[in-house]
């Protein structure tokens, strides 16, 4: 009889690794046999055991005639690591329940098939709503090879992101500061606009202890970024790519010197083609992004249709001024018909700030404004 305390068990597991196994999926497994748990282990970091085989090692007796309660189908081809379903097999292992089914090619109801031509007893898809819930990312990636797309923003509750001056700093608390740097963890890039980095001179660290530290991307069609910023004086402690459209080759060269990768694509409207640049980064292993402003690469994202998620730190505060900045800019859209829709996947109470997370629905801004 299946029990979904053990995969629930393993979904913890594998929740452990979370911003550490990018751009590989997060997997947690449980061994179970007389009713005990006798192995459990997770994927800590891409290049390194699945969590099969780590589950396999940590077993307390011999697994054979055993159940695998595993939230992610598992692999059965030769990739950094070898297949799984090898050392299930090899393992003995009697029974084989599946969360996810995995949508990598490579994998995808082959393993089900291997296993079940072993004599292994397969049951797929347990728990699997709660197992999908880990791996968004990872998902998006290997099916489409973009990125995952996460806008994030802190607003007050008429809206603004900045006072009438310009001022920011800061709208949110310290609770939601603090989790913005969890969602830096998590995420394999930050992107902004030049407009961030003249506007706040951000770092665009993680200052979480033993945090990944993602890739810094700044959107800067024409290079404008000061040498002295924050992000120029920190190129060679964090990895920073500008995307470009047009510049001078004195500022390419004095800022390639300061340690920045500079990546020239398609200038589109005048500024950077944001599709191109989602492309490039995803070329070059970059699983997910975390947008992080300002308000026209926003719209922009949204309007081309290239964001899947949305957090947004809601304070209880109000600065008014009609002038003052909104989270998205851009042309904006002509009819309510036609609005972004949203679909609410968690909220929760960060002291008084409420933190709002969304999934971006692929059905908004069918008719927009032309700048």
């Amino acid at each position: 009889m299946l029990n979904k305390e053990y995969m629930e068990q393993a979904i913890t597991l594998a929740n452990k690794a979370l911003g550490h196994t990018n751009p590989n999926p997060l997997v947690g497994a449980v061994i179970v046999k007389n009713n005990k748990i006798i192995g459990q282990g997770y994927h800590h970091k891409a290049g390194e055991p699945h969590a099969e085989r780590m589950a396999l090692a940590a077993c307390t007796e011999n697994p054979h005639g055993s159940t695998l309660y595993v939230t992610l189908e598992p692999c059965c081809h030769q990739g950094r690591t070898p297949p799984c379903t090898d050392a299930i097999i090899e393992a003995g292992i009697h029974h084989v329940v599946m969360g996810s089914r995995d949508p990598n090619p490579l994998v995808r109801g082959k393993s089900a098939k291997i296993l079940r031509n072993n004599g292994i007893c397969v049951t797929e898809q347990f728990l699997q709503e709660k197992c999908d819930a880990l791996n968004p990312i990872f998902f998006h990636y290997i099916t489409t090879k973009m990125p995952y797309v996460a806008l994030k923003y802190a607003m007050t509750a008429d809206g603004k992101i900045a006072t009438t001056t310009g001022a920011s700093r800061w709208i949110s608390n310290e609770s939601s500061r603090q989790h913005a740097h969890t969602l830096r963890h998590q995420y394999s890039s930050i992107l902004v606009g030049i407009e961030t980095i003249l506007q706040d001179d951000p770092l665009l660290n993680c200052r979480i202890e033993n945090a990944n530290q993602p890739l810094r991307v700044i959107c800067d069609s024409r290079l404008r970024i000061p040498l002295d910023s924050h992000i120029c004086k920190t190129a060679k402690k964090y990895n920073t790519v500008i995307a470009y459209a047009e510049a001078n080759e004195e500022k390419k060269q004095a800022l390639e010197n300061l340690g920045l990768t500079l990546w020239q694509l398609p200038n589109e409207n005048g500024q950077v083609s944001l599709p191109n640049l989602l492309k490039k980064l995803g070329e070059n292993g970059i699983d997910s992004v975390l947008v992080e402003g300002g308000g026209t690469i926003h719209f922009s994202l949204l309007e081309k249709s290239l964001a899947q998620k949305l957090y947004i730190y809601f304070a209880p505060k109000i600065f008014g001024g009609k002038d003052a900045k909104t989270p998205v800019g851009g042309a904006g859209i002509l009819e309510p018909k036609d609005a972004f829709s949203l679909k609410l996947l968690k909220s929760q109470l960060l002291d008084e700030d409420i933190l709002l997370e969304y999934e971006i629905e692929e059905n908004g801004g069918a008719s927009c404004l032309q700048d």
